[in-house]
């Protein structure tokens, strides 16, 4: 008999939650609206974009062409621009305290610089492929094309590991990260899909539709994928771009009903 009370108390509950249109646990859904447009150089296989005290910054790969670079926003200009040995494809990037951290791809390498002049400072083992890196102010947050977000230390000490799930399901191809209000924002590789996940225990929170962010007409054969998100901390203001895109967007999110 109590058995039987419990459950059909816990029905009129699901049942009142439902018509108040309330939901457990939904995942939020956007759609980009584009703010303002710029120039970006279809040159840039981009990896990693972020703003630092007022500076733009950009990692781009592909072996013989990986570089980090100083990137005037409005007009897409290269204002500065370190080059990679042939050897090493650049991925993800981040400036953490006084220091610029560079993953590689599948060199098993990071490096490390001065993130004031850009001097070479020190090399790091790296156990797994690189993909993308951001920073919540303490720790290195890295992806590595898994569901798993690695959280380490500024000497690639791994704290811990939390896997990403969307409706309780691994969310895998997880590339670019930017850490944003709390929550970390992830293109979804090959999608023109951003996640948005709680980082204390991996839950997809809300997905980005950014399709048709790049008109059609803008495309040609060497343009790839969605893949690059930035916020300037100094205005809240968020962009994203893509691998050899040749424009940068700021955007703003629209909650799709």
């Amino acid at each position: 008999m109590v058995r039987k009370s419990i459950l059909h108390a816990t029905l009129i509950l699901v049942l009142a939650l439902l018509g108040t249109g309330c939901s457990v646990g939904r995942v939020k859904q956007y759609k980009v609206q584009v703010v303002k447009e710029y120039p970006h150089d279809t040159g840039a296989y981009t990896q990693g974009l972020f703003f630092e005290k007022g500076h733009f910054y950009e990692s781009t790969g592909q072996f013989g062409e990986s570089t980090f670079r100083e990137v005037e926003l409005a007009t897409g200009k290269v204002l500065s621009k370190m080059n990679f040995q042939q050897k090493f494809f650049a991925e993800g990037s981040v400036m953490l305290g006084d220091e610029l951290f560079i993953l590689t791809w599948l060199n098993k390498v990071a490096f490390v610089y001065d993130a004031r002049t850009l001097e070479y400072r020190q090399t790091y083992s790296y156990p797994r492929e690189g993909w993308g890196l951001t920073t919540d102010g303490k720790s290195l947050i890295a992806s590595d094309g898994s569901a798993r977000l690695y959280f380490m230390t500024p000497e690639f000490k791994q704290e811990r590991v939390v896997t990403v799930k969307k409706d309780g399901r691994p969310q895998r191809l997880l590339n670019e990260l930017e850490y944003i209000d709390g929550k970390i924002w992830a293109n979804v590789y090959t999608t023109d899909v951003i996640v948005i996940i709680n980082p204390a225990d991996g839950t997809v929170e809300a997905t980005v539709d950014c399709s048709g962010l790049l008109p059609d007409k803008l495309r040609k054969p060497d343009t790839d994928v969605l893949n690059g998100i930035a916020q300037d901390p100094a205005t809240g203001k968020i962009y994203l771009t893509g691998k050899n895109w040749p424009r940068l967007y700021e955007i703003k999110l629209v909650p799709v009903k």
